[in-house]
């Protein structure tokens, strides 16, 4: 547990939302990229961005505050460590990551309530996710560079298996490709197919001999492969729908084909765990889950799978 004493917990935990919100507005106007040469003023980067001098100051300061950009003196900023995550040419993609939190995620949070059983973002948009995804372009493509944050680090991951040279790889809700893409600069003996619902944003720079897109829903059928990969996908959802979606790649894997789930693994106890949060984040947009190792057994299991290896970060699993 932290050092901090139990107001300051409170405290820190009681205005959170003021400080997903704040962040957002950072990222959305560009603030980092805008500091990424040296500190400026903000009466320049309101002048620049079209934003209330005033209240961007305000922002810009309690932002400061928690280590996020730097008020060297009265009214000038500059980049931070952290501040430096959110500029547009991160890999990571927190920029991204913020505009999705404070102002897609955002009103859905607020609509979380634990005397209900239905889906908060749905309540708060009136339709599900992906449906609302589908109507807005600019938000899907944003929600899939977001996903494409730590993609390099579960790339490695995947890379160092053991692979035949012959394999095929199928990333089932690859989004952008850019999973695949990495994999195959790491194992170029590998070919690929990243299968996601048509209005994905597709990289177009990952297309190739080695790399198909096919466009479709996991629920209903997927392309036939020597392994697939789930990332970050199963806990989108509750065990139902995930367990369709399983038994969806099991119908069409060969019976030697393996299965390699990118996600948390819950741990037991009360240190600190980012994915616990994560968890509630996953019941507000659609009922999904994190899973602990007792939760990824049985889930898989009832599917048609047998767990081989399992760690945070990486399952890995064969046909039963």
């Amino acid at each position: 547990m932290s050092d901090l004493p139990p107001e300051a917990r409170l405290w820190n935990l009681t205005r959170g939302a003021l400080g997903t919100k704040a962040l957002a507005i950072a990222a959305d106007l560009g603030v980092a990229d805008a500091l990424a040469h040296g500190p400026r003023s903000v009466a320049a980067l309101s002048e620049e961005s079209g934003a209330d001098a005033d209240t961007l100051h305000r922002i810009l300061r309690a932002l400061a505050s928690d280590g996020v950009f730097a008020e060297d003196e009265p009214g000038v900023f500059r980049n931070t460590e952290a501040s430096e995550l959110l500029r547009s040419d991160d890999a990571d993609r927190w920029r991204e990551f913020a505009h999705l939190f404070g102002e897609v995620f955002y009103p859905a949070m607020g609509a979380l309530d634990v005397r209900l059983t239905d889906v908060p973002f749905a309540r708060a948009y009136g339709t599900d996710i992906w449906t609302w995804f589908a109507t807005k372009p600019e938000e899907r493509s944003n929600f899939d560079r977001a996903m494409e944050g730590g993609q390099a680090e579960r790339a490695d991951k995947l890379a160092a298996l053991e692979w035949r040279e012959d394999e095929t790889v199928v990333d089932i809700g690859g989004g952008t490709g850019r999973l695949l893409r990495d994999l195959l600069e790491r194992r170029p003996e590998l070919r690929g197919i990243v299968f996601d619902l048509p209005e994905a944003d597709r990289d177009q720079t990952v297309r190739g001999d080695r790399i198909a897109f096919v466009s479709g829903s996991f629920f209903e059928q997927v392309p036939e492969g020597d392994a697939y990969v789930l990332s970050k996908i199963l806990h989108d959802w509750d065990d139902e729908p995930a367990a369709a979606i399983l038994r969806t790649v099991r119908a069409a894997a060969p019976d030697e084909a393996r299965l390699l789930v990118l996600d948390s693994v819950v741990p037991p106890g009360n240190d600190a765990a980012g994915v616990k949060w994560l968890d509630l984040l996953m019941l507000v947009l659609q009922r999904g889950r994190e899973r602990t190792e007792s939760d990824w057994h049985a889930l898989l299991d009832g599917a048609g799978f047998r767990i081989e290896q399992i760690e945070d970060g990486l399952i890995q699993a064969r046909c039963r």
